[in-house]
């Protein structure tokens, strides 16, 4: 789903239309040149910052509660109940934006499914998180292990059990045979194995009707042709339909059989069409028979051809139409007791392809009159208002919204209050509401962010400083004031302001927003550096709100900037990787994968940058790259044990290093193989093969950029072994390449050595040089008296919030100082924007010191929803519990 959210009507009416293409000149070598009096008010609609966006998630005030609910209803359950609460758990996360809490929560769902309805639902939306990860799959077939998927086909017939009806057949005094006519054909049956068809033939055919009593019978007018009725009258004698009869034989006998409740037969109909379904085509053709007739294994198994090809199913508006359009008499046959879940699914489908399109209003609706709780209804009234509010049907929106924080979600304030102050006019009424809300409860970043909207001055930068201080992670705060301080023409403070943010979340509206920055500066080198950055996380990112592609503002700033050579571009990405520059890095690689230079090779260190900035997914994608790009067999082979491992197939990767070893002794397959040896092997003995594998790998040919990285881990495995000397070594001669890092490995060093001074200088010179410095700043901390390690920890909080050392060091010197209110304070304004285990766990501790019994067990339920087999969580947890009981 796209980051600017609101929709137009939510802009900022003081600034004017943006017009890149007035500002960025297509001609060659021409963009304009301001004077001092001019640019900032020419560059006004360029800088423009849209309101945040109304996120469509499910956001507790308080989630810690929330989940500890959950993780207690999970203890205590029926079995048929735990897919659903794992789904809860699910949308609490995606509210987190917790992506791997996400999908785990989502495999427990479908691991725990009891019916076949949350299997195949779960099983396909698994396959649709992980589509983009196929290839995983190929490589470990052809490492020879079972790639089959966890989610694979679920073979409906055989989880819904087959209709078995006794027979009530009666004996009479009637002939034993019958004869069928059907138009001008004559079928002999017998009449005894007829009649345990079903009640009516019974009764037809030994009862008080005048049929009874006759020999011939004609069931012409009954939709039923000669043909079926011979494979019925075979199937009477048999027990099974005969193999390859004709999709449209089976519908004529399925519909006849229901006609004459012939319940076996209507089974047997309903088992062999559902073997027929394949594609969505044939789901397509077939589902609307199956609701029509209430043939469950049927409809189950077209509505998970048709899930299992999400999203390229809903582009068939039949699918849609089908899907929306399900009577609620019907849902039980389509869906069982899971069209919630279902619902659910779809509109994330839906809303993720286009959430402006009508088939996600469409899915919500159904969705929402699914909700059996207040917990299904808030989330579905939210995300119905949110569509609606993007589709410009505002009263829809309202109503929606209303009914949502109604029901208690109260985040839903946040959609209430554009409608009122936006779109109503009544500004000063949404700013009350919103001030109602804050004084209520323990308020939230995203309450006095939104409530800066709807206010002006000082007033509003004080909301926004508050909701700084309350979430650090909120990125609209931080746009607004650099937005402000440009319009002021403080370009220093503009782009201080947005550098706080962007050291420690790489979100794009605040890269792009700095590019803009840059343009008004005319610092278009800078401004290159961060369009290549954009495209490098986001191929197909769209800037201006998504009016221009991310690709043609690069086109034309790139006449404005000096051409690098293939020597120039190296010698600055050993500049700006040396100096921990990991934005400057991926700019630079992204310009040379113009070049001639070996592009695997290129990708791959753009993986590398990637996960270090915490983008695992655009990591994958650029190693997937490398492995498509690689120029020998050797080096495809080092690539995709990289795949492997970072998969969590550590033994495949392993082989693939191996394999590569084989082909051609290279610095990338042994530092592969000491890579994952040195992760996977507990033995300590494994320390000597590392030692021997990262030699191997420094006595190949390589830059000095991954030599440095070589030297500094056969550093560390040294200081694990204790052996100080070679480390040192290392490490120095890391430094002499000028691998920054080592920095950090030498003051351990020197802090075994018990020289703590020499460790804190050490750690000063890698502060001194690294750009993105906050671990630098942490890992100093550790090298110093109280004072400083708290002033260091501090500046950690102002540079990485998200880091959570620090809170948890203030926090125990707090409770070692009895302070023990202000320490739980310190972990909770952690805890409320960044759901951490560690954090939880401390807290959990802190309360079980002070006897609150309950605090400690609620924060224990929500540390094992982050994290169910933590073993120190799993204990205290049971302490506790233990505790509470009488």
């Amino acid at each position: 789903m796209r980051n600017f959210f609101p929709s137009d009507s939510c802009r900022d009416s003081q600034l004017k239309a943006i017009n890149p293409q007035s500002w960025l000149q297509v001609e060659r070598g021409k963009l304009p040149k301001f004077s001092s009096r001019s640019s900032y008010s020419s560059i006004d609609s360029l800088i423009k910052v849209p309101q945040p966006p109304i996120l469509p998630h499910f956001k507790p005030v308080d989630y810690v509660e929330v989940l500890s609910q959950i993780h207690e209803e999970l203890e205590t359950c029926p079995p048929t109940k735990r897919s659903y609460l794992y789904l809860l758990q699910f949308q609490v996360f995606k509210g987190l934006g917790e992506v791997k809490l996400m999908r785990r929560s989502l495999r427990a769902a479908f691991l725990k499914a009891e019916t076949v309805y949350d299997k195949l639902i779960f099983g396909a939306w698994l396959k649709y998180e992980k589509q983009d990860e196929d290839f995983v799959l190929d490589l470990l077939e052809s490492c020879g292990k079972c790639a089959k998927e966890l989610f694979g086909v679920i073979d409906i017939a055989s989880e819904i059990a087959p209709v078995y009806i006794a027979s009530s057949y009666v004996d009479s005094t009637f002939s034993r045979t019958v004869t069928f006519q059907i138009g001008r054909e004559k079928i002999v049956c017998d009449r005894k194995k007829i009649a345990t068809l079903s009640s009516p033939f019974q009764a037809m055919l030994n009862g008080c009707f005048k049929e009874s009593f006759c020999d011939e019978i004609d069931l012409s007018e009954n939709d039923i042709s000669a043909m079926g009725f011979r494979l019925i009258s075979k199937f009477t004698i048999k027990g099974t339909l005969d193999e390859g009869v004709s999709s449209d034989l089976l519908l004529e006998i399925l519909v006849f059989s229901n006609k004459f409740c012939c319940e076996t037969l209507k089974d047997a109909c309903d088992r062999r069409l559902s073997s027929l379904v394949s594609s969505t085509m044939d789901a397509v053709d077939l589902m609307e028979c199956a609701l029509q007739e209430d043939a469950p294994v049927l409809a189950a198994s077209c509505l998970q051809a048709i899930l299992r090809d999400l999203p390229h199913s809903l582009n068939d508006s039949r699918v849609v139409e089908l899907l929306s359009n399900v009577k609620s008499q019907q849902m039980s046959t389509l869906v069982g007791e899971s069209a919630f879940s279902l619902y659910c699914f779809l509109s994330e489908v839906a809303m993720s392809t286009d959430p402006k399109l009508e088939m996600g209003a469409y899915f919500l609706e159904r969705m929402v009159d699914s909700s059996e709780n207040n917990q299904q209804k808030m989330v579905a009234c939210h995300q119905l208002g949110c569509v609606k509010f993007l589709r410009k049907e505002y009263d829809d929106a309202e109503v929606h919204f209303r009914a949502a924080f109604d029901a208690g979600h109260t985040y839903s304030i946040v959609g209430l209050a554009r409608v009122m102050s936006h779109i109503k006019g009544h500004k000063r009424l949404a700013f009350e509401k919103l001030s109602s809300i804050i004084s209520s409860m323990n308020a939230l970043g995203w309450m006095y962010q939104e409530r800066s909207l709807h206010c002006e001055g000082d007033t509003s930068w004080d909301d926004l400083e508050r909701a700084t201080e309350l979430d650090p992670t909120l990125t609209y705060p931080y746009m607004s004031r650099a937005a402000s301080f440009m319009r002021r023409q403080n370009s220093q403070s503009a782009l201080a302001e947005i550098n706080r943010i962007l050291g420690f979340k790489q979100a794009l509206e605040c890269l792009e927003l700095r590019f803009c920055f840059y343009l008004a500066i005319e610092d278009y080198q800078s401004a290159m550096c961060d369009v290549q950055a954009i495209l490098t996380l986001c191929p197909e990112y769209r800037m201006f709100d998504g009016r221009v592609p991310a690709l043609q503002l690069r086109t034309l700033v790139r006449e404005h900037v000096e051409n690098w050579t293939e020597a120039d571009c190296w010698m600055q990405l050993y500049e700006r990787w040396s100096s921990v520059d990991d934005i400057g890095s991926l700019s630079v690689i992204y310009q040379m994968l113009e070049s001639d230079s070996p592009k695997g090779v290129l990708y791959f260190r753009q993986s590398l940058l990637l996960l270090r900035l915490n983008c695992p997914e655009a990591a994958m994608r650029s190693l997937e790259l490398a492995r498509q790009h690689a120029s020998s067999e050797h080096e495809r082979l080092v690539y995709e044990g990289w795949i492997l491992y970072d998969s969590g197939h550590c033994e495949e990767g392993l082989r693939k290093a191996d394999e590569s070893i084989r082909i051609k002794r290279s610095f990338e397959a042994f530092f592969l193989k000491a890579y994952a040896l040195a992760d996977s092997c507990l033995d300590p003995s494994c320390s000597s093969t590392v030692i021997s594998l990262l030699e191997e790998a420094l006595r190949c040919p390589s830059d000095r950029l991954r030599k440095g990285q070589a030297l500094n881990n056969l550093g560390s495995v040294y200081v694990d072994c204790e052996n100080l000397e070679a480390a040192a070594d290392c490490y120095m001669n890391a430094l002499e390449i000028r691998h920054t890092r080592a920095h950090q490995g030498l003051a351990r060093v020197h802090f075994l050595k018990n020289d703590k001074t020499a460790a804190y200088n050490e750690m000063t010179k890698l502060i001194d040089n690294a750009k993105s410095n906050a671990s630098a700043y942490e890992k100093r901390s550790e090298y110093c008296e109280r004072e400083l390690t708290k002033a260091d920890l501090e500046m950690v909080t102002r540079l990485d919030p998200l880091r959570v050392y620090p809170y948890r060091y203030r926090a125990a010197v707090l409770m070692d100082n009895r302070k023990e209110k202000e320490a739980i304070s310190e972990l909770t304004r952690a805890i409320a924007f960044k759901a951490d285990l560690h954090l939880l766990h401390l807290r959990a501790a802190f309360h079980e010191h002070i006897g609150d019994v309950t605090g400690a067990l609620r924060d224990c339920r929500a540390a094992l929803s982050v994290d169910p087999n933590h073993q120190e969580m799993l204990e205290l947890h049971s302490r506790v519990n233990n505790t509470q009981e009488p």
